[in-house]
Parts: structure tokens; C-alpha cells; sequence
């Protein structure tokens, strides 16, 4: 382009600064896998198909309408004609003021070009939005009149043009031109709907605003003749007919589009609490969901269950894992997703795969409550596991299952952060209605999130379930609280609604951290002990005091307080373990604010007289016991039957069960047996972990190429000009080359190279050569030869902006310059 308006959308690019070419890059990153050689190519490879969808994608609800009102406008349109179907023949000030930022979003995004009086929509886009039969356009504008007459015959032709009163002509395209002229003006077209039957005018009003397609009899009625026979209705085919888009547009009174949503949905709060409210009950569900994941991972300690064969866990198995967390089997899937996404728990990738903790999970206990919370806070923050999808069906009819393949979505993150975005807008303490965070998201990215479901149910708007997802999840997790963004929230999330304790604070997990600690219960090393066998912890327990009290007693409730209940079970759980009376002793001493009941002391030392007195060990299996009576008690006892017991001395009972089942059948029977070693030492049953080998947390799925960063962003720029210069630079013509095809790489004999490159390096002049790597790919490049020996050339790349060594061999060709870089 020289002197005049762009011809293309690669001199339009040309003519960008490096500024502008970033921010295309930026907005538009997969423009850069891989660096465009030059202008010619990122303007190629900005109009395809792929890359024209994802950006189309990205825009909101006003900017795509007006690409889709260029679409149907005239190709180039001007400003005026885009302002009118957007504003409609009277305007709307609204309108107007929005769409030049509107333009220049699209402008920018390299899906328009052209000055404002041939404003051009990239060739893809148009075929994209462009209405058709098979894709309706959101204008429920039908073809132009050009489009819908292509089949129609001569004489129809003029038939229309006589029922019109317009002159005949032998041409169709001036006919078809006089057609679309008369819709196109407003006072014949007034005159003409004026003359037209009230039934007739109904017909189009029922098309007016889409579908514009019909249905007709062989034998229409008489107001849908009238509107066939005058043009304003064309068919299509033998029984379908279609209201032209030029009668149509009269018809809107200009308007591409019934309803223009120049603004975006306003998110205004519906419930005002205070601040230091919402932080205490955001608090109080990350305390609760600390309790929460410890639980499960302490439920599946000695391993979880079995991995289906496709993947996951079994429908069962999640509802057995909700039951024993007392949550609805979503939140269920909820919690294990989150763990999985933090590494702390995976399948163990044995012969019998189940899942079970980590090694991580180990060390993640060891943290500070408010750490752990923030660490499962950023997991969930940027996972692509949508737990929400489980129980669902893919496009297949499978069901997806917890923990299981197939359920990420690369947009989760995206609608996460952006939902927390407009919490965060909103003053402190301030809680939105839902539905107007759900319209908001749909005005801002309008093309995303639909995807197919199994059955008939069709596409659903997935952008929709995932912000509804993320706000039942933030406020499980406590990074909201009655529905408001939390102080920690904030901070976490990096919003900001303008607060001095906020800019104090700064954002980040740490910032997280630091206001969530304050406001979570402090760890207690005591509990209540009470006559009735029970224990209450007045809040959450220290990790010593905690594991040795979940095996000396079980959990009888949960909630502010844990309820523990000791049994006779449970005190034996403990022997086993390891511990002697007098150790449980002072355990209960030592951490009990109130005496030890009499009851509690006799439990256990009743059971500690007992335990170890019958012992089993291998033989298959034996019962050794010094008191004869006692194992003729077990002998005569009827239930000791599926033992398959026999005396094999006065002290001594052989058993065909394994020791393990012989150790849990005396023990339904009441007695207290000991597992014995074969020394004859008493077993130790102590509850070893069952830990996976260590494993590496699932990486989210990225949803099409990184960002990329600034200094990437000007390398690539500064690549992109020096190959544009390159493939554009005057080249000296040479009669005996063959001629160079655009974007092509020159050719030349290898003699004819050698000698131009080494005539070049005597002189210091730059020479434009084509040159195929060592992997194939072709490029052109403009070099200043230094040196040219042992069949290479050193010489300074302007293309790269340094010094290289290119084999002659490689170099398919080379021609002068007209003039030096």
C-alpha cells in the first residue's frame, strides 16, 4: 500500500505500530504458535477458520452484534451504514456512543479492516455470520435479495418487476438490482405496504423479526400470493419461502437487531451485611472444610476404594464416601475432586488399583489451618476438574464418575475467577442475586460454553453451570460468605473493592493467609471427659491429641464441639495399637479438664485385663490360652462353630481359619484374644498409613495457548517485522532467474549462490536468500555476508537481528537487493 487505504488485511497490518501488533497478539495468542514469519502470514493465519472462531468466542454481546450487522451489511459497508442497523433509521444515543469502542475492539482483534467508509469483515467471519438455511443468524435476517433470486428464472423475474410496476429488462442482474433498489427505498416501499392486504401485512409481521423462512401450499392463500407475486416473499424451494433481508430491514425500521444490548447486565447487590459477618461465616466453612477433608483423607488412611476399570469411582463407592462425611453426594464429589487436584490422594497403580492419600498429604496435615486452606483454595481457583459434571452423561451416553477421565473443562478457571471478579466489585459485606451474575457472564462471552449432551437434551449453556458451580463451591470452601466476597477472598483472588485494610493486606495466598489465621478457632489440647463414656472437645484438636483420641474412642457427633464415645471396641482398638492401661491412663489424665470418671478407668481397665489373655497365632491357626476352662468355654460355645476349632492340647485349640478371621470371630464372641508372633511375643497391631508412591498432581487442561508475557510479546513483534522486511524488500531483477512467486524463496544454481554471496561479503551489501532447515521448514531472510568459507556463509541476519552461520547447501537461492537495509 502506498499513498492510499489498505487493500488487504496484511497491508492494514503493515501500517499497525509495534504496540497495536502486540496488543493483536495478546488478545489473539494462538496467532503466535507458531511465530508468523512475516505480516503476509499473520494476516493469513488471522483469517482462519479455527483462529476466527476463538476469537469470535471471546467477544461480548455488543461487539458480536456488530459483526454480525456487518455480516449482513453491504461488502465494504461505511460507518453511517453500520451506525444505522445497529441504531435503526432514528438512532439511539445509547448505541452510538458504544459502537466505535465496539469497532475498535474488532479492529483491534484483526477480524475488521478498512477506514470507516470500507469498513471490511474478515472473509471467514462473514461466512460465519452470514445468515443461511443451515445457520441462522441471531438478526433472523434472511438472504439479500441478490442471494434468494440466484435460481430464480428470467421470467419470474420480470413477472415480479411488472407486478411492481417497475420497467422490464432482459438482464437479471439490473433487474434484480431495480428489485433490491425498490425494498431498499423508503417512500416506493412505504407506497407499496400501503396498498398491501391487512392479512398480507400480518404474514409479515409473524417474519419481520425471524425465522424469515415459511411454509407454503401448492395453493397459497391469497395474502401470501399477494406478498409471492411482489417479490416479499421469495422461494426457496417448492414449498418454502423467505422475506428478503432488504424488505425485511424497511420492515425493523433499519435495525439489524430487535434487542441491542449496547451495556453490559449491571450486577447490583440484593443483601447488605457487614463485613466482619461475612469474614466470621467464610471462616467458619474454611474451619469446616478443613474438618471435612481430614475426615475423608482419615477415612480412606488404610487405603480407599477399588478404580473402575474406565476410570473413577464407582457410583457406590462416591455414595459410601458422602454417607460417611453426612454430605449430598455432589458435595461428595466436590471434596474428592479438590483432593485429587491437590495431589493428596491417587490411585495407588497396583494390580488391585484403588485410590488412597499421598506422601503430599502427610505433609500438607503438618501446615498451619489457615495454609492448608489457601493451598486448597488456589488448587481449586485454577483446576479444570468440574466436579459438577459427575453423574452426568457425555456426548456418548457414558456416565462421568468422580475422580474419573473426561471431566475437565478448560473454561472452569476462566468463569471462577471472573464470577469472584464481580463479587469482589461489589462493597464489602454486599451479596448479588445470582441470576444477574449469570446474565452478566452470558453478555460478556455470549458464543461460549455450549457443548452437546448425551440423551435429547440437547446443547446446554456449560459457561452458565460452571459460574453457577463456583458459587455453591466458594461459599463450601469459605471463600464466600452469605453469598459476599470474604476479606481473605479478596486478598486470594487479587479484587479489591477499594478498602484501606485491603491495599494494607496486599493479595496473594500469603495476604490470604495472614487474614483468615485471626479468625479460625485455635487449636485446644483438651477435651471434657463425662460419666457417660463420653469426651467433648471444645474445638478443634491438636494433631497428637486428635490421632490418639480417634483410636481410643469413636466420633459420635461432629460440629462445634466433636462428641467422642468411649466402648469396649474402642479401648481395645487401642491395645492393639500398642498402648497399655497405665499409658491410656495418663493419656486421660493429662489432657481431661475434668477428673477421669470412675466408669471410663473401670472400662478400661477391664479391658486391658482381658486383652492378650487368649492368643492366636498361625498353624493354620491356634488359640493358646493357660486357663484350660476357658478355651473348653470357647470350644462348647455354639457360635465358635465356623471357626472349625479342635483341642490340640489342655492350653492349645487348633483352628482351619486364618489368624485374622479367627482374631475377629473370638472377638464377636466377646473375648479379647492378642495376635501372637511365632517367638511367642504378643502382636502389635499397630494402624500403619497406606500411602500411593509419590504422585504428581493432575495439571489443569490450558484452554488453547498461554498468554503470553511482554517479552515475548516484543520478541515476537520484532521477528514478525524483520521477516515483513525482509519478504517485502526490493530486489534487483535478474532476466536469467525464473520469477519469484509471492511469499515464494528465490532460486538460483548453486554456482550463481556462491558467487552472489561472496561478491556481497567483498562489498557489505545485503542479498535476500531462501533457506530450508535442518527440519524442512522454508523461510526467507535477508543477510549481509561476512565471510563465506568451508562451504558456509557467516553473515549478520537482519531477519533475526544477529550473526549466523547458514550452510551454502541449504540456501535454495539468492538476489540482490535493490537497495540496502
Amino acid at each position: 500500500m502506498r499513498g492510499g487505504a489498505p487493500r488487504t488485511l496484511a497491508e492494514e497490518l503493515r501500517v499497525r505500530d509495534d504496540r497495536r501488533l502486540a496488543a493483536l497478539l495478546r488478545a489473539r495468542p494462538d496467532l503466535l504458535a507458531p511465530v508468523p514469519g512475516d505480516l503476509t502470514q499473520l494476516a493469513t493465519r488471522a483469517g482462519t477458520r479455527a483462529s476466527v472462531v476463538r476469537a469470535l468466542e471471546r467477544l461480548d454481546r455488543f461487539a458480536l452484534q456488530v459483526a454480525e450487522a456487518l455480516a449482513v451489511a453491504p461488502d465494504p459497508a461505511s460507518y453511517e451504514d453500520l451506525s444505522r442497523l445497529m441504531a435503526g433509521e432514528g438512532g439511539d444515543p445509547g448505541v452510538e456512543r458504544a459502537l466505535p469502542a465496539a469497532l475498535g475492539t474488532l479492529r483491534e482483534q484483526a477480524l475488521v479492516w478498512g477506514g470507516d467508509e470500507r469498513l471490511r469483515l474478515v472473509r471467514t467471519a462473514r461466512e460465519l455470520l452470514t445468515p443461511s438455511p443451515q445457520h441462522p443468524s441471531p438478526t433472523g435476517l434472511g438472504p439479500a435479495v441478490a442471494e434468494a433470486t440466484a435460481g430464480m428464472s428470467p421470467q419470474r423475474l420480470q413477472e415480479i418487476l411488472q407486478a411492481l410496476g417497475l420497467a422490464s429488462t432482459h438482464d437479471p442482474v439490473s433487474a434484480v438490482a431495480a428489485l433490491a433498489g425498490l425494498f431498499a427505498d423508503r417512500e416506493r416501499m412505504g407506497r407499496l405496504l400501503d396498498e398491501a392486504p391487512a392479512e398480507a401485512l400480518a404474514v409479515l409481521d409473524r417474519l419481520v423479526w425471524g425465522p424469515p423462512y415459511g411454509e407454503v401450499t401448492a395453493s397459497p392463500a391469497p395474502p401470501v400470493r399477494w406478498l409471492r407475486d411482489r417479490g416479499l416473499l421469495l422461494p426457496t424451494s417448492a414449498r418454502t419461502v423467505v422475506l428478503p433481508r432488504e424488505a425485511a430491514l424497511h420492515l425493523r425500521g433499519g435495525r439489524a437487531h430487535r434487542v441491542v444490548e449496547p451495556l453490559p447486565p449491571a450486577v447490583e447487590p440484593v443483601r447488605e451485611h457487614r463485613p466482619q459477618v461475612v469474614d466470621s461465616t467464610a471462616a467458619g466453612q474454611a474451619h469446616t472444610a478443613l474438618a471435612t477433608v481430614e475426615e475423608l483423607l482419615k477415612e480412606w488412611d488404610q487405603g480407599g476404594p477399588a478404580v473402575l476399570r474406565a476410570g473413577g469411582l464407582s457410583v457406590r463407592d462416591l455414595r459410601r464416601t458422602a454417607a460417611s462425611l453426612d454430605v449430598p453426594e455432589p458435595v461428595g464429589a466436590f471434596w474428592l475432586e479438590l483432593l485429587y487436584g491437590a495431589g493428596l490422594i491417587a490411585s495407588d497403580g497396583e494390580a488391585d488399583e484403588r485410590y488412597a492419600p499421598t506422601p503430599a498429604c502427610d505433609e500438607w496435615r503438618e501446615l498451619p489451618a489457615a495454609r492448608r486452606w489457601a493451598e486448597l483454595a488456589v488448587v481449586w481457583l485454577a483446576g479444570t476438574r468440574t466436579p459438577g459434571l459427575v453423574g452426568s452423561q457425555d456426548a456418548k451416553g457414558r456416565t462421568l464418575a468422580a475422580l474419573g477421565p473426561d471431566l475437565d473443562r478448560s473454561a472452569a478457571p476462566e468463569v471462577r475467577r471472573r464470577v469472584l471478579e464481580l463479587l469482589g466489585a461489589l462493597p464489602e459485606g454486599a451479596a448479588p442475586d445470582a441470576g444477574a451474575v449469570l446474565a452478566r457472564l452470558r453478555w460478556e462471552r455470549p458464543l461460549r460454553g455450549a457443548e452437546p449432551r448425551g440423551g435429547r437434551e440437547g446443547a446446554v449453556d456449560l459457561r452458565a453451570r460452571l459460574a453457577g458451580w463456583a458459587m455453591e463451591e466458594a461459599e463450601l470452601l469459605g471463600v464466600t460468605g452469605r453469598g459476599a466476597l470474604s476479606s481473605h477472598g479478596r486478598a486470594l483472588t487479587g479484587t479489591d473493592a477499594g478498602t484501606t485494610a485491603d491495599a494494607r493486606a496486599g493479595t496473594g495466598p500469603d495476604a490470604a493467609v495472614a487474614l483468615l489465621a485471626p479468625l479460625l478457632p485455635e487449636p485446644v489440647d483438651h477435651v471434657l471427659l463425662q460419666a457417660d463414656l463420653t469426651a467433648v472437645a471444645p474445638g478443634p484438636l491438636r494433631r497428637p491429641l486428635a490421632d490418639t483420641l480417634a483410636v481410643l474412642a469413636d466420633v459420635e457427633s461432629k460440629g462445634g464441639a466433636t462428641v467422642y464415645r468411649f466402648t469396649p471396641g474402642s479401648v481395645r482398638r487401642a491395645l492393639d495399637a500398642g498402648r497399655t492401661a497405665a499409658e491410656l491412663h495418663a493419656f486421660l489424665a493429662e489432657h481431661a479438664r475434668t477428673p477421669v470418671p470412675q466408669p471410663l478407668a473401670y472400662l478400661i481397665d477391664d479391658v486391658a485385663r482381658k486383652h492378650g489373655h487368649v492368643r492366636v497365632g498361625a498353624a493354620s491357626s491356634y488359640v493358646r490360652c493357660d486357663d484350660d476352662a476357658l478355651l473348653g468355654e470357647i470350644l462348647a460355645d455354639r457360635r465358635s462353630g465356623p471357626l472349625g476349632l479342635r483341642r490340640l492340647a489342655p492350653t492349645v485349640l487348633a483352628s482351619q481359619a486364618d489368624p485374622a478371621a479367627l482374631l475377629e470371630g473370638l472377638r464377636s464372641m466377646g473375648y479379647a484374644p492378642a495376635a501372637e508372633s511365632a517367638e511367642g511375643d504378643v502382636l502389635v497391631t499397630r494402624a500403619d498409613a497406606y500411602r500411593t508412591p509419590p504422585r504428581t498432581a493432575p495439571a489443569p487442561v490450558p484452554e488453547g495457548p498461554p498468554l503470553p508475557d511482554d517479552t515475548l510479546l516484543g520478541a515476537a513483534v520484532h521477528a514478525i517485522r524483520a521477516g515483513d522486511r525482509a519478504a517485502t524488500a526490493p530486489r534487483k531483477a535478474e532476466p536469467a532467474a525464473p520469477p519469484v512467486q509471492p511469499g515464494g524463496l528465490p532460486r538460483t544454481s548453486p554456482a550463481d549462490t556462491l558467487a552472489t554471496v561472496q561478491a556481497a561479503a567483498l562489498t557489505s551489501a545485503a542479498v535476500w536468500i531462501g533457506y530450508v532447515n535442518a527440519d524442512g521448514a522454508a523461510s526467507q531472510r535477508v543477510i549481509a555476508p561476512i565471510r563465506v568459507e568451508g562451504g558456509f556463509v557467516t553473515a549478520y541476519d537482519h531477519t533475526a537481528d544477529e550473526v549466523r552461520t547458514y550452510p551454502l547447501h541449504r540456501i535454495t537461492g539468492v538476489a540482490e537487493l535493490a537497495e540496502d537495509l
